[in-house]
């Protein structure tokens, strides 16, 4: 594939009615900083407006606004979130080392190593050849993620730029405009949820809505607008009772009307199957007051008040959510035939809510640690730096990212009482890499309250679990069909990448070493600067890269070999001959398939075909493919099986029945008899009289299939049983 640049144009999107280079833009910027930076640290920024609007003077948006706007623009978001100067000053130049001439040593003797820092952990990767926007994209993600595990700032910079460009998004084409807001819907708001900046999260939604489907967005817009004018008095006389029956029990409080989003009415419509009406006909509240004590005698009060829904209170402040998140939820009856939702909480919790880790960014140090949003967050990417370690590829990567960033959690507890949080769809297996990695790699079993449950079990909240080890246990490839967590995702395919390496670096030395008999030489009869010179001239740093490309299909043994000879090898003997099978095992799982077109098991003659990444696929000599496959000689690999073989196969049996009832259950139990498990059964053809199923099953070898198809034959329901394809 032919790589190609992406090199981002400055010129990105629209601007809004912000003030221009004039100096206007700074002016509101410095009187915002003022009211909690020293003046001081004002000067600095406003340096650093100086350096940011030289360097963009020849640029413009899309609009074509001067482009300092943008980067001022940010930086007022970061200003409203009462962030430090290093941040909003970082802000103010995070498109510098992208865009314009500015190095980083320029900028590192202007502004100091920690601004240069937080510019360079948001500065994409576009300089660098790839072969898709798709892989320039992951990879640049991938580079913020981890500038973001060693400073927390780069995100929030990143958030507002991303923000600022939402709100600014219509100068845009309409294909760049619905990747960017689906970009945004699937990464940058969740990550926001993720962080517990819940008022950055909701903007980020609705925009990215507004710009991904923009009719839908005006239809439940004017529905909410008009729904909610209808129920002014309604909410009015609520509100005025809960006020009411507070002051009389003596509870400071402010209350809010809380007013559903179109991204919140939309997503529900679609997950929960539920109707514009449905979610519309509640009436939500906040409550906020001033202590802890004062949240929970709320909660009675409201009780007292309205009677409260079973089942649909949640206690967050006891046990907070991933992101910091606390408050009191509570579903109440409420007088007009409408649920009534109420949420209670400090006004810490209230700030916390709203700005997750940016909130009190001054003040970090003295926060809570075993409770603060940015303690939290910290751990969370602390974790993403692990998994990534275990990742090459940025693709995977960001797909195990966004699996993490499910907004839907379940809070589980360890034996000695440790809350894990974790995805809804978690599995105990995904609760035991949580605990520990190494838990996770011995884990054989689980205990669910007390009752033993398997690794694919999925607790819900509230259940104690408890992971049973082994010392011997390893991951198998089977786990990755029900883990869950990047986390535990990463540590399993670490693992087996690293076997496969090892069963490639085996199994491609046999393939060498086979190829080099076939010239009359051997691999130790090739001289060492032979084979080091083969190397550096094809980029491989030692030998075991060299088989595991062979292995993996990535080079073919023939050429390898053909190529080491004529360099220099040393030739034991001139009679060339053919190379004899290499024996397989079925334990090099890691690089061997086996074709689904034909399903061969040991016992069967097979033959083997290289394909690129993949390894040896392995055929029956009879299958149907092998004839297109031998157009292309050169990846044929003679292999047969080894005296001993290993583990199940899938095998596919085509079974003639009279159609009648309890038929499917009769052969079913036939297999069962024979020792192998069905996978899959299917009906290709049903008449009155006749039925032909397709059974998927497991077998040992050859003779168990014999086995199976004769005790089947013995159930005398059957007009006949074949393997199938024939």
């Amino acid at each position: 594939m032919r790589k190609r640049s992406l090199k981002k144009q400055p010129a990105k999107t629209q601007g809004p009615t912000d003030e221009s280079v004039d100096g206007a833009g700074i002016g509101a910027l410095a009187a915002q900083l003022a009211s909690y930076l020293p003046p001081d640290q004002v000067e600095r920024v406003r340096g650093a407006y100086a350096v940011g609007a030289h360097a963009h003077a020849s640029q413009r948006r899309k609009s074509g606004e001067p482009y300092i706007t943008h980067p001022v623009a940010v930086a007022m978001i970061l200003a409203g979130l009462r962030l430090d100067a290093e941040t909003i000053i970082a802000a103010i130049l995070h498109d510098t080392l992208e865009d314009t001439g500015m190095t980083r040593v320029q900028l590192e003797a202007s502004f100091g190593p920690v601004v240069t820092e937080l510019v360079d952990g948001v500065t994409k990767l576009d300089r660098v050849d790839f072969a898709s926007r798709l892989e320039a994209d992951a990879e640049s993600f991938r580079k913020m993620l981890l500038a973001m595990a060693r400073d927390l700032r780069v995100i929030l910079i990143k958030l507002a730029d991303r923000l600022h460009n939402m709100r600014t998004l219509s100068a845009m084409l309409p294909d760049a405009r619905r990747r960017i807001a689906r970009e945004t819907l699937e990464i940058y708001a969740p990550i926001a949820a993720r962080l517990g900046m819940n008022a950055v999260k909701a903007e980020l939604q609705d925009l990215g809505f507004r710009s991904l489907y923009p009719d839908r967005y005006k239809v439940i817009a004017s529905r909410i607008k008009r729904t909610l004018g209808n129920r002014r008095e309604s909410m009015a006389k609520i509100e005025r009772a809960l006020a009411e029956r507070l002051a009389a029990d003596g509870i400071p409080v402010r209350i809010v009307s809380r007013i559903k989003s179109p991204y919140s009415i939309w997503s529900k419509m679609k997950g929960e199957h539920k109707t514009f009406d449905q979610l519309m006909d509640v009436y939500g509240f906040r409550l906020v007051t001033d202590t802890v004590a004062h949240c929970y005698q709320a909660l009675g009060s409201a009780h007292s008040l309205f009677k409260p829904v079973e089942g649909r209170f949640k206690d967050f402040i006891a046990i907070p959510k991933a992101n910091g998140y606390q408050s009191l939820h509570t579903v109440l009856f409420g007088p007009f035939g409408a649920p009534i939702e109420i949420q209670i909480r400090t006004e810490e919790m209230d700030t916390v809510a709203e700005r997750g880790v940016a909130a009190h960014w001054s003040y970090k140090q003295d926060a809570s640690p075993s409770n603060s949003a940015q303690a939290r967050a910290r751990a969370w990417v602390a974790g993403l730096a692990d998994s990534q370690a275990e990742t090459p590829s940025s693709l995977e990567f960001i797909e195990n990212v966004k699996v993490d960033l499910f907004p839907d959690e379940v809070y589980l507890f360890t034996p000695a009482g440790d809350i894990q949080s974790l995805p809804k769809s978690a599995t105990a297996l995904d609760f035991a890499f949580a605990v520990h990695t190494d838990v996770g790699m011995h884990a054989v079993a689980a205990r669910i309250d007390g009752k033993l449950a398997s690794l694919r079990a999925q607790p819900v909240s509230g259940q104690t679990v408890e992971v049973i080890t082994a010392p011997s246990a390893a991951p198998n490839p089977q786990w990755l069909d029900f883990a869950v967590t990047g986390k535990a995702r990463a540590a399993i395919r670490h693992y087996l990448k690293h076997l496969q390496h090892e069963d490639a670096i085996d199994f491609g030395h046999r393939m060498l070493e086979s190829a080099l008999d076939a010239g009359g030489s051997s691999l130790d009869a090739i001289a060492p600067e032979v084979l080091d010179r083969y190397l550096a001239d094809n980029n491989l740093r030692r030998l075991e890269d060299l088989l595991s490309d062979i292995a993996l299909g990535n080079r073919m043994p023939d050429q390898v070999a053909e190529k080491l000879i004529a360099t220099g090898g040393s030739v034991i003997g001139t009679a060339q001959h053919r190379p004899e099978k290499i024996r397989i095992s079925g334990a090099e799982r890691g690089i061997l398939s086996f074709g689904n077109c034909c399903h061969p098991v040991p016992g069967d003659d097979i033959v083997g075909y290289l394909s690129p990444g993949k390894g040896i696929v392995v055929h029956r000599v009879e299958c149907p493919n092998v004839f297109e496959l031998s157009k292309q000689p050169e990846r044929r690999v003679a292999i047969g099986w080894d005296s001993e073989v290993q583990g199940d196969y899938r095998v596919e049996l085509r079974v003639e029945v009279v159609n009648r009832p309890g038929v499917l259950a009769t052969v079913s139990a036939a297999i069962a008899e024979a020792n192998s498990n069905i996978d899959d059964v299917k009906y290709i053809e049903r008449g009155i009289e006749a039925a032909t199923l397709i059974f998927a099953i497991e077998v040992k070898h050859r003779k168990h299939i014999a086995d199976v198809i004769r005790r089947i034959r013995n159930t005398k329901v059957v007009n006949g049983v074949y393997r199938y394809p024939l």
